[in-house]
């Protein structure tokens, strides 16, 4: 057990580790953040902010001599860095889950492996594009190529009506290592979070149901409308995973739920997630200081959610040429909790924000949530038409 005054290090600097920094100080701990960007949002509160690249070799140095414990707030860490880590230093979650959640290949490959189902998927590796094996042995169309490394939020994907689209939108992304996955009919998605500490106890939290525009999560809203068995068997699947990683930590496990009734996995994140900033205002513990709690090996908290809640993305597309949103309304609205980022310049498609939208006493699902956070949205983004009007 890692106790406070102690000093924990973070991998990465974005808003998952501004939010495990704050987490952490609460509970009096200190915290040192390793990222290269001088505007991090977590480095900014952090008790030190080593704003070096991430395998820097004296950054490192000094995160492992300073550091009980360190975890990550992004998965794309350079490998060396990460092995390098857990030879000097107590490194939660372990390289094996960071390794695996940076490349779709080798965690398509170790999902199969434990027997969690996925879409019907085929390597495409780097240089030559090899014929596609359509029916029972490989994807059907139509389908999308995955960069294997490096994408996230829509990014390094390619939607392909025919096989024959394969070799131009594999050029279009530079012929490197892809997954060419089949595009399955979605009922819902869905994701699930888990904690567990390095005794292999664990703890679920609520399975929320998430709408994505253009690659990029929009709405997340819990209770969902999946079946109770549905979301036992997904809290399953993400326990199974997280217990076959020997995971130490907050593991993020999204889902597809298709029209036939399959939950197949989506990707694994070895991290906080977006869809879970709902537990912030609406459980009994948010995923952040579970974080804490998990790779510290403090006694997990029980994850309950204590009023339905809706969690709508604040991207850089609603913000003015010139000057921030005007939220008054978001404000005014008492079941609404508004959470800004800290990032100077907003960009479209950037992650600047999120609100949270509160259930009322005697509504026993998300809907109306949902609909109050759409319509907060709505009037932030009709505010930016009329300023371009």
């Amino acid at each position: 057990m890692i106790q406070p005054p102690a000093t924990l290090g973070l991998l990465g600097g974005g808003q998952l580790g501004r939010y495990f920094v704050e987490a952490a100080q609460g509970m009096g701990y200190a915290v040192w953040v390793l990222d290269p960007d001088p505007a991090s949002p977590a480095g900014r509160v952090a008790a030190r902010h080593l704003c070096q690249a991430f395998d820097d070799p004296d950054a490192l140095q000094a995160l492992a001599a300073a550091c009980e414990v360190i975890t990550t707030e992004f998965e794309n860490i350079p490998r060396p860095a990460v092995e390098w880590l857990d030879a000097h230093a107590c490194l939660r979650p372990g390289p094996r889950a960071l390794t695996i959640a940076q490349d779709r290949l080798e965690e398509k490959g170790f999902l199969g492996e434990i027997g969690v189902a996925v879409a019907p998927w085929q390597a495409v590796p780097e240089g030559a594009t090899p014929d596609v094996q359509t029916g029972a042995e490989g994807p059907s169309f139509p389908a999308i190529l995955k960069t294997a490394r490096l994408g996230y939020d829509g990014k390094g994907q390619v939607r392909l009506a025919k096989a024959g689209d394969l070799p131009a939108a594999h050029a279009e992304l530079g012929q490197v290592d892809c997954v060419l996955e089949s595009r399955v009919e979605l009922e819902r998605e869905l994701s699930v979070l888990v904690a567990r500490t390095a005794d292999g106890a664990h703890e679920a939290f609520p399975v929320a149901e998430n709408a994505h525009r253009d690659g990029i999560l929009h709405l997340t809203r819990v209770p969902g409308g999946a079946a109770a068995a549905v979301r036992e068997r997904a809290t399953a699947i993400a326990g199974h995973i997280a217990e076959r990683l020997a995971y130490q930590g907050v593991l993020a496990v999204e889902f597809f739920l298709t029209v036939d009734g399959k939950l197949l996995v989506n990707e694994i994140a070895p991290r906080p997630h977006n869809s879970g900033h709902y537990t912030q205002d609406a459980c009994t513990v948010s995923q952040f200081e579970q974080q804490v709690r998990a790779v510290c090996g403090l006694g997990l908290a029980p994850a309950l959610l204590t009023m339905p809640v809706a969690m709508v993305n604040l991207l850089g597309d609603l913000w003015p040429a010139t000057g921030a949103p005007d939220w008054r309304n978001v404000l005014a609205a008492g079941r609404a909790r508004l959470h800004l980022y800290g990032k100077a310049e907003a960009r479209t498609g950037r992650k600047m924000g999120h609100v949270n939208v509160l259930g009322l006493p005697g509504e026993d699902d998300a809907g109306a949530a949902a609909s109050a956070a759409e319509a907060l949205w709505q009037g932030l983004a009709d505010n930016v038409e009329e300023g371009m009007a």
